[in-house]
């Protein structure tokens, strides 16, 4: 669905990105982005010189806006996790005819500038994520600089406002507006050294930990070192879904082509190469830091394969060759942002299908209430019960 955003008489015209997804009917923005705009306009915090950061824009609503100013237009620097912000951002940018000679994309590893103006931050989901952007923020910029959040107003609690309080520094919010809400903070620059410590700025990521692997062939049992970033799922342990996927994968053989889809952290794919050296693993995520963990974890623990993987941010499988792949795993998420919603699953199920060689598998594991055999039924026109217990059932679909 392409909805216009109309904010102090600029309009445009905002796509949810992919733009093939099943479910259009998710806008592309939100009430907190026009407030947000609304309030730099009101407060006139921004011209030609003003150098600003966006945090989590996730379509791309306050840079194509930034985009629109004219000979107004600032020096905009854009910083996701996420490789489909990033596409979406580029994609409402070009459907809207717009110059973005003024923005730059950063993901989440780069090193932040040092003379940003104004921040304009879209609070995440992943309160990992915040603690380790709010640290990153207050190392790089100077006390000057603006700071302003903003959330739907349900989702900023006062624990939120205390974790801005503990890395940043003074912080207030103003009234609800369409459901949304800002955060402004004040920068203190005596923060982390008071009490004798500066251990408050310090990052406790990546996380690490250690799971058991139980080898299926010939080499010894042993235990791997897992590394996590900020916004990976299961930080400081095994989640009990990897977990229990992991003991139903399927046998892999020797020079097989596989893919750890929405790959995380990498376990599954790591599993896959200690059971089978001799696999080939693509692992693929829209996630910066998930991808990064996945790339660091072989590295530690299998280093002799390292060869043998490739690591992919991607929108699903988009241009992955069809019929080119033996085995396809995945634990597919049911969110988007904030939204609840099955349409990632179902564009990966599809692009599953395309990519799987004649006789190819694509196994899965869900919650029980995802009723994701239908999926599997109506496109492959089979499905198989692997394993299921009481929360979590893991299926499989061979392309025939």
């Amino acid at each position: 669905m392409i909805s216009p955003f109309i904010v102090n008489d600029k309009n445009l015209f905002l796509s949810r990105f992919p733009v093939s997804q099943v479910n259009r009917s998710l806008q592309a923005w939100d009430s907190a982005d026009e407030y947000l705009i609304n309030h730099i306009d009101e407060q006139g915090l921004i011209n030609a010189q003003t150098k600003v950061a966006l945090f989590n824009d996730a379509f791309g609503a306050l840079a194509t806006h930034f985009c629109h100013s004219g000979s107004e237009n600032p020096h905009v620097i854009s910083i996701n996790d996420s490789y489909i912000s990033s596409e979406g951002t580029r994609y409402n940018i070009e459907q809207n005819y717009l110059d973005d000679s003024n923005l730059e994309l950063l993901d989440s590893l780069d090193s932040l500038p040092d003379d940003i103006d104004i921040i304009l931050y879209k609070i995440p989901k992943s309160k990992s994520l915040l603690i380790e952007q709010l640290i990153q923020i207050k190392k790089s910029v100077n006390d000057k600089c603006i700071f302003i959040a903003a959330d739907r107003a349900k989702e900023i609690h006062s624990s939120t406002l205390k974790v801005f309080e503990k890395y940043l520094g003074t912080t207030k919010t103003s009234l609800a507006v369409k459901k949304s809400r800002l955060v402004f903070c004040q920068f203190d620059s005596q923060l982390g050294s008071k009490s004798g410590s500066n251990q408050i700025h310090q990052s406790p990521f990546p996380t690490v930990w250690s799971i058991a692997h139980k080898s299926t062939n010939d080499s010894p049992d042993r235990e791997f070192t897992i590394s996590n970033h900020a916004n990976v799922y299961a930080r400081e342990k095994l989640d009990i879904g990897a977990r229990y996927f992991i003991e139903n994968l399927p046998e892999v053989a020797a020079h097989s082509k596989v893919i750890d889809l929405g790959c995380g952290n990498g376990v599954i794919g790591l599993t896959v190469l200690a059971n089978q050296p001799q696999a080939h693993v693509q692992f693929i995520d829209e996630s910066t830091m998930a991808m990064a963990s996945a790339k660091h974890n072989i590295e530690t623990n299998l280093p002799e394969v390292i060869g043998q993987c490739e690591f992919t941010l991607n929108d699903s499988l988009t241009d992955i060759e069809g019929g080119s792949v033996d085995l396809i795993l995945c634990n597919p998420p049911f969110h988007q942002n904030t939204a609840t919603t099955d349409h990632i699953a179902w564009q990966m199920f599809k692009d599953s299908h395309r990519v799987l060689k004649k006789g190819g598998e694509l196994r899965i594991i869900g919650n029980q209430k995802l009723a994701y055999h239908i999926k599997l039924q109506r496109l492959f026109g089979n499905e198989t019960l692997i394993a299921s217990n009481d929360k979590f059932v893991t299926q499989s679909a061979i392309k025939r």
